[in-house]
């Protein structure tokens, strides 16, 4: 291996390690205030509901199969049933639907 890859290598690895390493150097002992703290929170939901939603609207060539399994998993989730439960209640509906 040449010497660009391993600079390559450094360089995605200090990419990633100091904006880790920032926030645990300078917040550490400090608490953030509720509004800063609440959008924080929310982050991991956001990206997740932005990775997911597209895939809801371009699965199988009939776009209700993913509107169909959007809504099924919303509605497990909303009454409280574990995640597992979720995906297998969503694939149980998903299968019965594509029999029709």
């Amino acid at each position: 291996m040449g010497a660009a890859y391993w600079w390559m290598l450094l360089g995605m690895a200090i990419a990633t390690y100091v904006p880790r390493m920032i926030p645990l150097t300078f917040l550490d002992g400090k608490e953030l205030p509720p509004i800063v703290s609440g959008v924080l929170r929310n982050i991991p939901y956001a990206v997740l509901g932005a990775l997911i939603f597209p895939a809801v609207l371009h699965i199988q060539d009939n776009i209700l199969f993913g509107v169909i399994g959007a809504v099924t998993a919303f509605a497990l989730s909303f009454i409280g049933l574990d995640v597992m439960f979720v995906v297998i209640g969503t694939i149980a509906v998903l299968a019965v639907y594509s029999l029709f």
